[in-house]
């Protein structure tokens, strides 16, 4: 694919204790490594920083400034998946073990669900026996989308996953895009049905998950149940378009939501799906996106 060509816009900024770190829109700075961030003395170094021979305060990792009282740390921008506890996050099975599935969530380690915090088929509340060991596989295997919510994290950073509210569980007829996990914020929703029909789900793990308007939505088997029924051809252009608009979205460093990714989408409408992979389709729908952001 070709070069996505820089976008340049000029922002208004502030100085804040001597240090130019927020612009007129609340948009943080980006520091880069090496970068000075703060010469007075009385601050915490955190994460991300490190102390010249002067004693300035330095950036490094490339990254965005966070400050807490005295403490300063710099948030880097390309990161693994940090969970905490609540996150909506969209994962792939790796492993399936005793009591347990390992799965991929973007994160350091692997994360766990337990066989005690899913629902089984038909909504049973009861302890889980060895026969229910056995029988793992049949609900969950090696190369699974599921979508699920942190419950805890262990102490060594993994995190421990939960799918026994009934609008989580087995994800099908779709697809996964992977993003930065710091273009999705934090939302009381993160499951969107979009104006064209389909279904999106933003993983706070950086795991975006598009699913086609004929997916199964009933969740009475406990989340187990997969719709393999046929995409007509005209869903799967919409998944497709969808897709490279948020991957455009993704290379312009534009926050995931759903009404960027609307905007996005109605502005590719006037281009084929594949013309969106080039670079003069890419530039013209992600100014349009931005310009439409910042109108509101």
């Amino acid at each position: 694919m070709d070069t996505i060509p820089k976008i340049n816009i000029k922002l208004a900024t502030e100085r804040v204790d001597g240090n130019l770190i927020i612009n007129d829109n609340n948009q943080p700075k980006f520091y880069t490594p090496g970068e000075e961030v703060s010469s007075q003395v009385g601050y915490l170094r955190g994460h991300g920083t490190y102390v010249d021979d002067d004693e300035c305060l330095r950036a490094s990792v490339a990254g965005v400034l966070e400050k807490v009282n005295k403490l300063i740390s710099i948030r880097p921008l390309k990161t693994r998946y940090q969970g905490e506890i609540g996150d909506v996050i969209v994962g792939r099975i790796t492993e399936v073990q005793q009591s347990r599935w390992k799965v991929d969530t973007n994160s350091k380690l692997d994360s766990v669900l337990l066989l005690s915090s899913v629902n089984l088929p038909g909504g049973e509340l009861r302890r889980r026996s060895a026969e229910d060991e056995q029988t793992m596989r049949r609900y969950l295997q090696e190369g699974d989308l599921i979508c699920a919510e942190v419950q805890s994290t262990y102490a060594d950073g993994s995190l421990s996953l939960h799918t026994r509210v009934l609008k989580y569980g087995k994800l099908s007829q779709g697809i996964m895009i992977k993003v930065p996990p710091a273009l999705i914020k934090r939302k009381k929703t993160h499951f969107h049905n979009l104006p064209n029909g389909a279904t999106l789900i933003l993983g706070n793990n950086g795991y975006v998950f598009i699913g086609a308007n004929t997916q199964n939505t009933d969740r009475s088997e406990g989340g187990f149940t997969q719709d393999l029924t046929k995409v007509e051809q005209e869903d799967r252009e919409v998944c497709g378009r969808l897709r490279n608009c948020i991957l455009i979205l993704a290379k312009s460093n534009i926050q995931l939501t759903d009404t960027s990714v609307t905007y996005a989408y109605e502005e590719s409408l006037k281009y084929q799906v594949s013309e969106l992979l080039q670079s003069e389709s890419i530039l013209d729908v992600s100014l349009l996106t931005h310009h439409r952001l910042n109108q509101e």
